[in-house]
C-alpha cells in the first residue's frame, strides 16, 4: 500500500512541476532522497510535515492527509470514513 501512496504522491509532485530536490528544499529537508524513499514506498510522509507537504503540492491539507491515511492505515480510514469514502 505504501508503494501505491508513493505513486500517488509522485504524480501530485509531477503535477506541481517540482523535482524531488525542489520539494525537499521547500519542506526544509536535508536530503532529497527522503522524497524518493517515500515515493518508492520505503517510508511515509511524516505527520508533522503532512500539512506543509500538501501545501507545496497545491493540495488541501485535510484531504491530503485523509487520502494518505487510506494507504497508510486502511483499517483506521475505514473506521473513520467508511468503506466507500476515497
Amino acid at each position: 500500500m505504501r508503494k501505491l501512496a508513493g505513486d500517488w504522491l509522485k504524480q501530485r509532485r509531477a503535477d506541481a512541476e517540482l523535482s524531488q530536490a525542489d520539494l525537499a528544499a521547500r519542506l526544509g529537508l536535508k536530503y532529497y532522497t527522503f522524497i524518493s524513499q517515500v515515493e518508492n514506498g520505503f517510508s511515509r510522509v511524516p505527520t508533522e510535515i503532512m500539512g506543509a507537504w500538501a501545501r507545496e503540492l497545491g493540495l488541501e491539507p485535510a484531504a491530503f492527509a485523509r487520502h494518505l491515511l487510506m494507504y497508510y492505515e486502511p483499517e483506521l480510514h475505514r473506521l473513520l470514513f467508511g468503506a466507500e469514502s476515497k
